[in-house]
């Protein structure tokens, strides 16, 4: 059954990356009860660099609940104990945690249909140096193009709104580029 598990925003905030003050709204953190969804996201939700996150077709992350485990064990192998073992939805920066999709079912332009908004799958998210910071170790964006658990943007087609808890149906687009080609492509460079 697909399902959406958790809905999770964040205000941009500067944290320390680095030794640097960096804007970012990575750190999300759940919602509870009903979440309108506008044409440019959930509202309550703020994107820091809109030249990379946000926007139309970027309007809400979404990523795969199955994939939080592999995380898990990949920062407990970097020696992150103690820091937020449990590493809630939202700890990569999604805005929507899903359950019975992964990127290997889904192809730019399938559309998630929840009864009252449909939302658009356009890209893969490309991590970068704010991932690594937000995961606490140096590996995760080249984990992240290994495994190609990048999650994807949605584009809004049917505002409306959403709940945590609530299932979806997900409807096929044109089925021209899948999720995963897409990532691979992108990411190349990360893997030499």
């Amino acid at each position: 059954m697909t399902q959406l598990i958790s809905i999770q925003v964040a205000q941009a905030r500067r944290v320390q990356i680095n030794g640097r003050a960096i804007l970012t709204a990575i750190h999300k953190l759940p919602v509870a009860g009903e979440v309108p969804v506008l044409p440019m996201g959930l509202v309550g939700d703020e994107q820091a660099d809109l030249s990379v996150h946000g926007g139309l077709d970027k309007a809400v992350y979404a990523y795969p609940s199955a994939h939080y485990p592999f995380w898990r064990e990949a920062r407990a192998a970097a020696g992150l104990t103690g820091i937020d073992d449990a590493l809630p939805f939202g700890s990569l920066g999604e805005n929507l945690t899903l359950q019975g999709v992964l990127e290997t079912d889904v192809w730019v332009g399938d559309v998630l249909k929840f009864e009252n908004c449909a939302l658009r799958v356009t890209l893969p998210r490309e991590p970068c140096y704010k991932f690594n910071a937000a995961m606490g170790y140096n590996g995760a964006v080249k984990a992240m193009a290994q495994k190609g658990y990048c999650g994807f943007y949605l584009a809004v087609d049917q505002p409306g709104r959403l709940s945590a808890g609530e299932s979806f149906v997900l409807v096929p687009g044109p089925r021209r580029l899948r999720m995963t080609e897409s990532f691979n492509a992108k990411m190349f460079k990360h893997l030499r």
